[in-house]
């Protein structure tokens, strides 16, 4: 099944049925949300959550799979302050028990940042408090995050992804977010060997591995490891890249999110509005 959706909010009294009407308006077959605001840890009761009332609409539209990702706070790459570790060890363990409750078999996470520390004692951290959250009876599956490479980001090459991979005890828990902008700004280049940039990947970690793309344009030159998103075809990537990788036949059933910039309103520049509806006809052309 082709699945393509964007992120969504979840918020108010229909909480993650209104984000189940929100992709649906977009013309989505799959979405992604945040279970609550990515920059705290503040979140309503699972009861509150709305899951049967969502699950009972996205079943009547032909959505069978959504995606959660944890908040931007969780930094299980911190070897320098235990205080941020533990906080992040311990709401990454809640983010997949609410993950599994409603029903998605995916939560994607940032891996982390060294803080100083460098790359290899960030590595170690995040595979410390990665095993401290996977069992062998974790319900969903967490996805590594590609990253841009800003700061002292983890994830930045797959060679790092590879090596959190080989220390973890479940490794078949884990699998890969690849993000087309924070790929492209980390020094790849999928703009004229996509194939290739795969293939590097496939021969670390595996293809198979790849259970989400996030379906961004990019602001900057490819290396600038600045991750600053752009609108679908308005950025350096460009509509006809990102519409082969939403097409490629080796990721058909793989669910592509569009995590691009909301734009003015031709009605009232003042407002933003959600430009998904037309990025995702755009990509499926």
């Amino acid at each position: 099944m082709f699945r393509i959706g964007s992120h969504v909010s979840m918020s108010g009294k229909d909480m993650m049925l209104g984000s189940a009407k929100e992709a649906v308006s977009y013309g989505a077959n799959t979405f992604m949300l945040y279970t609550g605001a990515p920059q705290n840890t503040r979140r309503k009761e699972i009861s509150q959550l709305n899951i049967p009332a969502a699950w009972s609409y996205m079943r009547e539209h032909d959505i069978d799979l959504f995606c959660v990702h944890a908040p931007y706070i969780i930094n299980l790459g911190n070897s320098v302050n235990a205080d941020t570790f533990s906080l992040a060890v311990d709401f990454l363990a809640l983010e997949l028990e609410r993950t599994a409750a409603m029903n998605s078999p995916l939560l994607i996470v940032h891996p982390g940042a060294h803080v100083g520390a460098g790359s290899q004692a960030g590595i170690h951290k995040i595979a410390e408090g990665l095993n401290a959250v996977l069992t062998r009876d974790t319900d969903c599956l967490i996805a590594l995050e590609t990253m841009a490479g800003k700061g002292s980001e983890i994830g930045r090459s797959f060679e790092e992804l590879a090596s959190i991979y080989d220390k973890v005890n479940y490794p078949d828990k884990l699998r890969i977010c690849f993000d087309t902008c924070h790929v492209h700004d980390a020094g790849y280049d999928i703009v004229h060997d996509f194939d290739g940039v795969i293939g590097e990947l496939d021969t670390l970690i595996g293809k198979e591995q790849i259970a989400v793309f996030h379906i961004n344009d990019s602001k900057n030159e490819c290396g600038a490891a600045k991750d600053r998103h752009a609108n679908i075809g308005q950025g350096k990537l460009g509509l006809n890249t990102l519409r082969n990788i939403v097409k490629h036949p080796d990721f058909l059933d793989i669910p592509k999110i569009l995590e691009t910039p909301w734009i003015p309103s031709k009605e009232d520049p003042s407002k933003t509005i959600a430009p998904y509806k037309e990025e995702i006809l755009a990509l499926t052309y």
